[in-house]
């Protein structure tokens, strides 16, 4: 008997408990990332609500939005555009600053990676307070992006990142939520 999606990557993410601080549990998707099937079912859920939809790009947050941005860019014959830490791109960037739980932190993109009106979803592993995703939202629309919709993996509600992101116009989908943080 095949396994709904949420029992399939609930038994696929590894929680690890006091990582990378005590009182935190970190939750690993390099396990469901190492599981074939897990990982299809996840980009194929990611993915099928914007299938048919022309949509132009797909925005990975570093590190983990890379590798289930770059699988949803090729199921959507899109193109994918890396959001990064300050300093880790090559060419002429533009930048913003986002908000971490201790302070303040940068991130960007090639100034030439999306042009004015081009349909971007966003995408990264996880939603807790919303601050990364918030200044990836902020960068994109700077550079004129119109944001289909912001994907994750996995939701941490009671962090509140999820409103943060739906307060600001944007879409949410993520697959699977977990109490805590």
């Amino acid at each position: 008997m095949k396994s709904s999606l949420e029992e399939t990557l609930l038994s696929s993410i590894r929680n690890i408990p006091d990582y990378p601080k005590p009182g935190i549990m970190f939750r690993d998707i390099t396990t469901l990332l190492g599981n074939a099937g897990a990982f299809r079912r996840s980009i194929d859920e990611l993915v099928h609500p914007y299938a048919g939809l022309k949509v132009d790009k797909i925005a990975g947050i570093e590190a983990r939005g890379f590798i289930l941005g770059g699988a949803m860019a090729h199921q959507l014959s899109a193109g994918f555009i890396p959001i990064r830490k300050k300093g880790k791109l090559p060419h002429e960037t533009v930048r913003v600053a986002y908000s971490l739980e201790y302070g303040l932190d940068e991130m960007e993109m090639h100034k030439d990676a999306v042009k004015e009106g081009e349909k971007v979803i966003l995408v990264d592993d996880l939603i807790a307070t919303g601050g990364t995703a918030q200044g990836a939202v902020k960068l994109l629309r700077q550079m004129g992006a119109d944001i289909v919709a912001a994907c994750f993996v996995i939701d941490l509600p009671d962090l509140g990142g999820r409103k943060k992101l739906e307060d600001l116009g944007v879409t949410v989908r993520t697959l699977v939520g977990f109490e805590g943080h």
